[in-house]
């Protein structure tokens, strides 16, 4: 495979909080690749969103990126390296902040937020809010970014666009409104585009539109896009390759087919048994038992462990890193749970322990979500 457009290592974001350290995002490795589309799925609280402002360098203070490394197209995006003095700074080769304002941040990289009504300038038309964009972005004269503008609000499906392109966001509909960002995120036909929940406001049959949208579009440009989502049926719909956070971690990678027929981790399968289904009722529903934990203060061993039914003393007290469990000639299929014959410790053997997936709760937390002592 060729090298891919955006890597990502061992990343690891943080805030400080009078109330300790919340460890958001805490040692993550992907990559992204050429025209293809990475999802980001798991639960509120994963760290899905710090991650993806990690990416851009738009975590604001208490937050801040403590480790790890980011490469965008050969470029050091993030990078730290140790000084005469024995500290830790910034690589020499890492893009300044102006770099990143002026050359990255919109125009090789965009976002797209969940909600665009908080993205959208509400006394400000559609049109002049997009036409300012390109006028920034693209170094065209204003008669040229009004024309980009109105064709790419035509490209996104806004009907009659030459008219709507002086309406006010408050005209349009969720989903029109959302179309507005898309077309603004491919404005500057960008390398990658991030898309934050895009779609998780909005009713489901305008989602489908969107998604059918999005594949179409992302195979015009060939653009690649990360996507952030806790829904699984949309992982299953537009998703190339998937990295399923828990806590501030990924705990498994793979291909999106092999993640949904051939699962690895245990919380990957609650994701997907969490899924509702037509022919259920509500006391079908098999919710995710349990909260996930505050990342101020994660349990030991696999930080799932007090909600997996298939939790053993050797969870609590083994910290799995991700391992590769595919056979030779496969694709990758990265998971981080001891009980796989690869990882080798014990787990077979160790007794179960009682969890609020088995009715029980041995967990022990505190007020603050994390594991007593």
């Amino acid at each position: 495979m060729s090298e891919p457009l955006l890597s990502v290592r061992d990343l690891k974001t943080q805030f400080f909080t009078e109330d300790g350290t919340v460890r958001a995002v805490d040692g993550i490795s992907f990559d992204v690749h050429e025209g293809e589309i990475v999802g980001l799925v798991g639960e509120s609280g994963a760290g899905k969103s710090v991650a993806t402002s990690s990416i851009l360098r738009l975590v604001d203070s208490p937050g801040e990126i403590v480790g790890g490394e980011i490469e965008f197209k050969g470029e050091t995006i993030f990078g730290l390296e140790e000084g005469d003095d024995g500290e830790l700074r910034p690589r020499d080769q890492m893009l300044t902040e102006t770099e990143m304002r002026k050359r990255i941040r919109g125009r090789e990289i965009a976002i797209i937020f969940q909600d665009p009504m908080e993205s959208l300038n509400p006394v400000f038309t559609i049109g002049g809010q997009l036409r300012e964009f390109i006028e920034i972005n693209r170094d065209l004269d204003a008669g040229e970014a009004k024309q980009e503008a109105i064709d790419m609000l035509r490209e996104v499906g806004i009907p009659a666009p030459e008219s709507r392109y002086d309406e006010y966001p408050h005209q349009f509909s969720g989903g029109m409104r959302q179309r507005v960002l898309i077309a603004m995120a491919l404005a500057c036909q960008p390398d990658l585009i991030i898309a934050d929940e895009p779609t998780t406001a909005l009713d489901v049959t305008v989602e489908g539109e969107i998604l059918e949208m999005v594949k179409d579009l992302q195979e015009k440009y060939d653009t690649s896009f990360i996507w952030v989502t806790h829904d699984m049926s949309v992982v299953a719909e537009i998703c190339d390759r998937v990295n399923v956070m828990y806590l501030g971690e990924i705990i498994e990678q793979a291909e999106v087919d092999d993640l949904f027929y051939d699962t690895k981790h245990p919380y990957t399968s609650a994701l997907l048994d969490s899924m509702p289904r037509p022919d259920e009722t509500l006391d079908e529903l098999r919710p995710i038992q349990g909260v996930m934990p505050e990342a101020i203060d994660p349990p030991a061993g696999c930080r799932f462990h007090s909600r997996c039914p298939e939790a053993r003393e050797v969870c609590r007290e083994v910290h799995p890193e991700p391992r590769d469990l595919s056979e030779a000639g496969e694709a990758p299929h990265t998971a981080a749970c001891v009980k796989h014959d690869a990882f080798d410790v014990g787990y077979d053997e160790s007794p179960p322990i009682e969890t609020r997936a088995t009715g029980g709760f041995s967990a022990g937390f505190t007020e603050t979500g994390g594991e007593a002592e």
